[in-house]
């Protein structure tokens, strides 16, 4: 196949020859199709001066053949643009699934596949604002539901309004005031990409604090889930384990929050009665990293559904631990994980374990900033 236009040529390739014209352009076909009804004419004018045939004879069918070789490049020089035209249609009500039939080499071709990668671009521009409709109103709720649990606490006597209560309710507020505050940020986003604000921190108490309010937020969530019918897991032992007690992490804490808070959740759905969700903190291979793991006691997730689990929406089964499955949730918790994994350019899945899930996390540390 012919190449692209000039604008789309890789650095160091030379120019086009002629000018840019390719064997199978527009100008080609145009500058052949004069050619052609040229050499037409020509030859019946040659052919009545050795026949002594009349001129307007001659003069009718060079007119016949030139108009029917006309009318065959018309039509295939029109036909893609009707089919363009149907397809820009569609895109400018909201159907980004259409796209035009890329099987030209002519200027043409090139403005299809030109139209497919704006449906494309417009197509990911909306799936990331659902998502993030979906993400802001996933991670809203975990903050709420602690405040929640410390006002309703208060108000019924249960705890009093001591400074130790307080503060983490101050702290369940805060966190709100970081998310609405992403929220913002995310609309001066440049090319969809959430600046991360990466810092040195101490692992061990960080990872406290977040299960601290993990555990606040059990409670809530089990109220406001006994009202609808359905039932949630309190009874689940959260353990934190650091080594070394010192290490220290380099990343961006509210992300990691997302992280550590979603994959706990996930857990505790799945755990056993009385059972056991374990967070385990190691240092990396490099400096600064980190490798996360939490582990629960639940039947665990088949190898055959390990690709699936991070993806947006997997609900799972009622028995596996790949998700929010079976209970009542959004099938964004993991996906939101995986999100602010992949932002510090670190990985995350499903490691072997002897007995329920265990899922893995590493981030690279001070390699990881992005611009």
């Amino acid at each position: 196949m012919s190449g692209g236009p000039s604008a789309r040529r890789g650095p160091g390739e030379q120019p086009e020859p002629w000018g840019g014209l390719r064997p199978f352009s527009i100008k080609t076909k145009l500058g052949a199709l004069v050619v052609i009804a040229v050499l037409i004419t020509t030859g019946l004018m040659m052919i009545a001066m050795r026949t002594a045939t009349e001129l307007r004879f001659i003069t009718v069918f060079s007119m016949i053949a030139t108009l029917l070789i006309t009318q065959f490049v018309a039509h295939s020089l029109t036909a893609p643009l009707d089919d363009m035209n149907a397809v820009a249609g569609a895109i400018s009500h909201g159907d980004y699934t259409r796209r035009v039939r890329e099987n030209r080499r002519d200027e043409l071709g090139d403005l299809a596949q030109t139209i497919n990668r704006m449906a494309d671009d417009l197509e990911a521009q909306d799936r990331q604002r659902k998502e993030l409709v979906a993400n802001v109103s996933h991670e809203l709720r975990t903050p709420i539901a602690g405040l929640r649990a410390v006002l309703e606490n208060i108000v019924d006597g249960v705890t009093t309004a001591d400074p130790e209560t307080m503060r983490t309710a101050l702290k369940q507020t805060e966190r709100l005031g970081r998310l609405v505050e992403t929220l913002l940020d995310l609309s001066r986003l440049d090319n969809g990409v959430v600046p991360l604000r990466q810092r040195r921190f101490e692992v061990w108490p960080y990872l406290s604090g977040v299960l601290k309010e993990a555990n606040m937020a059990v409670p809530a969530r089990a109220g406001i889930a006994s009202g609808s019918g359905s039932s949630t897991r309190t009874d689940v032992h959260l353990h934190l384990d650091v080594s070394p007690p010192e290490l220290t992490a380099h990343a961006d804490p509210e992300r990691i929050h997302q992280v550590v808070a979603n994959l706990i959740d996930n857990a505790v759905k799945h755990s056993p009665a009385h059972g056991r969700v374990t967070v385990k903190a190691r240092r990396g291979a490099l400096p600064e990293s980190l490798e996360l793991e939490v582990l629960d006691e639940g039947p665990g997730i088949p190898r055959s559904e390990w690709h699936r689990v991070f993806e947006r929406f997997n609900r799972g089964g009622a028995g596996s631990s790949n998700g929010q499955g079976g209970d009542g949730g959004t099938g964004l918790g993991l996906a939101i994980a995986r999100w602010a994994v992949d932002l510090h350019g670190g990985r995350i899945g499903v490691a072997e374990s002897e007995r329920g899930c265990r899922i893995l996390v590493t981030l690279p540390g001070e390699t990881s900033v992005q611009s």
